[in-house]
């Protein structure tokens, strides 16, 4: 599988991103959940940890990722209705947005409270604010109202790939999907399948 997108697949690299990207958010999402719920407070200390840290792997991953997309390119798009492929830019535009605003928020927030920021305990970050317990409350408002906003992005996002694939009989889920082949044969700037 070539490193680089073409214009009928994503690339291994935009691939393994986008399912590392996948894999992560869910887990972020069910320990942030899970804590949120947690008594005592002193059992939470450690699972705020393993949160922070996933979250700040995102975000280094995220970067990555939108680093690669600029200088990568990206697979021809497939023929679609025009309000289709607007939803779809729209929902991934949401995306890009939420998967770098919503770690940044959790920094902010945790900075906001004066709390020390490990990354698995392996190195300290810096704070990106001075304490602020009143401005705390906007940045974890923020960072709370954006993961149940990229919840509903991220129904929409699989929703659309499941309803090409299923419906359409297209190739947009089978490009990102990992080793499996194209339904449809490739146009002069790929490989065969």
């Amino acid at each position: 599988m070539p490193l680089r997108s073409d214009a009928d697949r994503w690339g291994s690299l935009a691939k393994t991103l986008h399912w590392l990207m996948a894999l992560g958010i869910i887990g972020v999402g069910i320990v942030g959940l899970w804590m949120t719920g947690m008594k005592p407070p002193m059992a939470k200390i450690g699972v705020y940890a393993l949160h922070k840290s996933i979250g700040l792997t995102l975000l280094a991953l995220a970067l990555l990722r939108i680093a690669w997309r600029l200088v990568d390119g990206r697979p021809r798009e497939l023929p679609a209705p025009r309000w289709q492929r607007w939803a779809a830019h729209a929902a991934h535009f949401a995306l890009y947005v939420l998967i770098l605003a919503i770690p940044l928020s959790g920094w902010w927030f945790n900075s906001l409270h004066g709390y020390p920021l490990q990354w698995f305990k392996l190195f300290n970050l810096p704070a990106l604010a001075a304490k602020d317990e009143d401005l705390a409350r906007v940045a974890h408002a923020v960072h709370e109202y954006g993961f149940w906003l990229l919840v509903l992005v991220l129904v929409a996002h699989v929703g659309g790939a499941l309803k090409h694939h299923v419906f359409d009989g297209d190739d947009v889920l089978r490009r990102m999907w990992p080793f499996a082949r194209l339904r449809q044969p490739p146009t002069d700037g790929g490989p065969p399948p």
